[in-house]
């Protein structure tokens, strides 16, 4: 008889049946390079939605600028290798782009600076659509494959750095970045969970394809092809686009993006 192996199940990491909770997060602003960008992570909603938002200053240091939420503690963990990769599910926010960001090494604070050292972390950015209506946009999920993250060190490309250790992952966070003076301001994205999945979502895909070529484009791949059920190719060959999924949660429609290698390229 062959042996049979269950497939894990989504692994919530905030939010969801979990409270979110200040204490979780703590800012990583530019104010630690002299500018004067701010952002907040408030639980809201009795706890079940965690608002990030603040204000972005690209004025003070010349047209850069970021401000960002990242996880506390250096003893957690998270292991993921058994995951395709993360959903975010977002009840609200603007059509502004956002950094996800994933680390697996911490090293201590630097004895002569009294800050952290720098290591490699491993981001995707995303927007919600459509782009092209104005206003908010409402009850989607953005699904993040392994493939889509880019290896960076200091906010720069990485080309040589290591695959992700997905089974060691040290630090979740989440950035709005002026890149290169092409949006400032407040911000606001209310998230309901993030979540690592088993596989990509694929069920009631309804065809609508948003071509999001200035995408950075990803070079780590999976440990795992099999996981996901899209044919990912990595580096400059692969272009990204969303693919929108209907889906119905809870009695309201729910529109998962997910970023997909577009066939074109």
């Amino acid at each position: 008889m062959m042996a049979t192996t269950d497939k894990p199940k989504r692994y919530t990491l905030f939010g969801g049946d979990e409270a979110w909770s200040a204490r979780d997060w703590t800012a990583s602003d530019d104010r630690v390079r002299g500018g004067k960008s701010q952002s907040y992570l408030d639980p809201e909603s009795d706890d079940k939605i965690g608002r990030f938002h603040g204000n972005l200053d690209i004025k003070t240091l010349g047209g850069a600028g970021f401000a960002s939420q990242r996880t506390t503690g250096d003893d957690r963990e998270w292991d993921l290798s058994d995951y395709a990769g993360i959903q975010i599910r977002i009840a609200k926010g603007d059509k502004k782009r956002y950094t996800f960001n994933l680390k697996d090494e911490l090293l201590p604070v630097d004895p002569d600076t009294g800050r952290e050292q720098s290591t490699v972390s491993y981001e995707v950015d995303f927007e919600l659509p459509p782009q092209a209506e104005p206003g908010h946009a409402y009850d989607r999920n953005v699904f993040l494959p392994w493939s889509a993250f880019n290896a960076t060190y200091r906010g720069k490309p990485k080309k040589d750095a290591k695959k992700i250790d997905l089974k060691k992952i040290k630090r979740v966070s989440i950035m709005m970045r002026s890149f290169f003076g092409t949006q400032e301001g407040d911000f606001s994205l209310s998230i309901r969970s993030i979540a690592a999945l088993p596989e990509v979502p694929s069920e009631d895909r309804a065809g609508e394809v948003i071509d999001h070529g200035a995408l950075e484009k990803g070079m780590v791949e999976p440990n795992n092809d099999t996981r996901s059920s899209q044919p990912y190719r990595s580096g400059a060959e692969r272009r990204l686009t969303h693919v929108s999924v209907e889906q119905v949660k809870g009695g309201f429609k729910m529109l998962t993006d997910v970023l997909v290698p577009d066939s074109r390229a």
